[in-house]
């Protein structure tokens, strides 16, 4: 079964950026319950945010699961990058990405890989900034394992990265370095730029998709744009995909009426699964 989840957002610099709630944990986490979502997706400044039994008694009270955390504050505020040639800059990313993967690991919960990624430059060329991105998905990965979870590492369009943009670049990266503990991300909204057929994409990843954001092409809330939900539903299913559908998606017109077209679209969509 493919459950559902909702993006919810505490970090105010990334303020504008495709989060559907923001700011207010308990109210948020009120209102993506009764809407009927299975669970949230958390956006953190870093670790020390907000603490792990906080959390932890507002999922009971609300009867929801943490679907994965993300780590790209650590790009947002403080421009780290797990690729920089820097040594040292590229040890601090690390250590940001081990703090989300323990902080989510307590409700075994995935962290997600996306903006700290980096891009390659001219000056250096692509294959040495790749190696040391797999380098630190490899490292990262089995970090994660301790906690008995994945890393989730997405593949962005290429307004945001030149690394890996499509689903194919991201099965070539983990398969060519045997990256055992590592998934994808499957985001429609990337995949709607870069993929000729998002459905086709889907399948040809096959085992390797481990999370997917819901959402529509102009990455407004599902149902806001042009994408076709159909084939891209059955394709999950042929693939035996089993985990969340989160909506990062803008809070478009805002965000009660994001989450709540979310859910009516979610519906429409998994209905016969």
């Amino acid at each position: 079964m493919i459950r559902s989840a909702v993006t919810i957002s505490l970090v105010s610099a990334a303020r504008g950026g495709p989060f559907v709630f923001w700011d207010d944990l308990e109210s948020s986490m009120r209102q993506a319950a009764e809407l009927g979502f299975d669970a949230v997706e958390l956006f953190l400044p870093g670790p020390e945010a907000v603490s792990t039994g906080q959390v932890q008694e507002l999922l009971q009270k609300h009867r929801l699961q943490l679907a994965a955390v993300g780590t790209g504050a650590g790009m947002v505020l403080q421009q780290l990058s797990l690729t920089d040639r820097n040594e040292a800059r590229r040890q601090q990313a690390l250590a940001f990405v081990r703090s989300m993967i323990d902080w989510g690991g307590t409700f075994q919960a995935p962290a997600i890989i996306g903006s700290m990624q980096g891009r390659w430059t001219a000056d250096e060329g692509k294959e040495p900034v790749l190696q040391r991105l797999a380098q630190a998905l490899e490292e990262l990965g089995q970090h994660a394992a301790g906690h008995g979870v994945p890393l989730i590492y997405e593949p962005l369009n290429r307004y945001e990265t030149n690394l890996c943009q499509t689903q194919a670049d991201g099965v070539r990266l983990i398969e060519t370095h045997q990256l055992d503990n590592v998934v994808l991300l499957a985001d429609l909204f990337h995949m709607n730029i870069e993929e000729s057929d998002v459905a086709a994409a889907l399948r040809a990843s096959g085992r390797h998709v481990g999370h997917v954001h819901f959402v529509d092409s102009n990455r407004r809330p599902a149902g806001c744009g042009h994408l076709e939900f159909g084939p891209i539903v059955q394709a999950l299913r042929e693939i035996g995909y089993s985990g969340y559908a989160s909506a990062e998606a803008l809070p478009w017109p805002d965000p009660l009426s994001a989450a709540r077209q979310t859910m009516e679209t979610y519906r429409q969509v998994f209905a016969a699964g």
